[in-house]
């Protein structure tokens, strides 16, 4: 995860209180940051880790699989959607976001510099929901889900978050997936609990992949397959 530049100081473009408390749209010299309830979640810096998140997603999938489905959980800065989009081998790009400011930034705000050619694109729409609820009333099934909703499996942005990664919540995913379908999740550290979760949940395939950051450990995506 990009670290603020500590010798900028923030300009505060946005701030909304919604039903899962405050989220804030800063701007740092050419940085933008989104901040929920005080946490830092990303910035424009670099995007390696959600376009990662995204490439690896579709390298794992079957080679005959012809315009495949993929889920975003989170629309964040915007990074994923764009890199998914600029793909045309993706077919229907949904995109699940539960914060209206978040979408506003996008859609009518700053952060339409990095997603405004996705959201013109007729396979791309956004759902204003909570990702974790949408799992498990939705019928719909995608060929990948690619969720980067927190900091990781083990530093949730909310409590409620925490369902994503239990047994309940991975069992959710899998019944999203079709039959060699890929989950990938975003993570700012490596976790071996993670992993073995998904082993028990049914995944097979399971592995992460590291992205190198300047300071700190590794970015990681968690990948994992639903066998039929």
């Amino acid at each position: 995860m990009p670290v603020p530049a500590p010798h900028l100081e923030p300009v505060t473009l946005d701030r909304r209180d919604g039903p899962y408390g405050e989220v804030v749209l800063r701007q740092r010299g050419e940085r933008l940051e989104i901040i929920a309830n005080g946490c830092f979640l990303m910035d424009t810096s670099d995007g390696r880790s959600e376009r990662l998140l995204i490439d690896a997603a579709l390298a794992a999938l079957p080679g005959d699989r012809r315009r495949p489905a993929v889920l975003v959980g989170g629309l964040g800065v915007g990074f994923s959607l764009a890199h998914a989009a600029a793909e045309p081998r993706w077919g229907r790009i949904v995109v699940v976001e539960r914060e209206r400011a978040v979408i506003d930034w996008h859609e009518d705000g700053p952060l339409r510099r990095i997603s405004g050619a996705a959201l013109a694109d007729p396979r791309a729409v956004i759902l204003h929901t909570d990702l974790v609820e949408y799992l498990r009333t939705t019928t719909d099934r995608y060929d990948a889900l690619c969720l980067d909703i927190d900091n990781g499996p083990e530093w949730t942005v909310t409590e409620d978050n925490e369902n994503l990664y239990s047994p309940d919540g991975l069992a959710a995913c899998r019944a999203r997936l079709n039959p060699g379908g890929v989950l990938a999740v975003w993570s700012a550290n490596p976790s071996p609990a993670f992993a073995e979760a998904l082993g028990n949940a049914g995944f097979s395939g399971v592995r992460a992949e590291e992205i190198q950051v300047a300071r700190g450990v590794p970015d990681v995506v968690h990948l994992a397959v639903r066998t039929a």
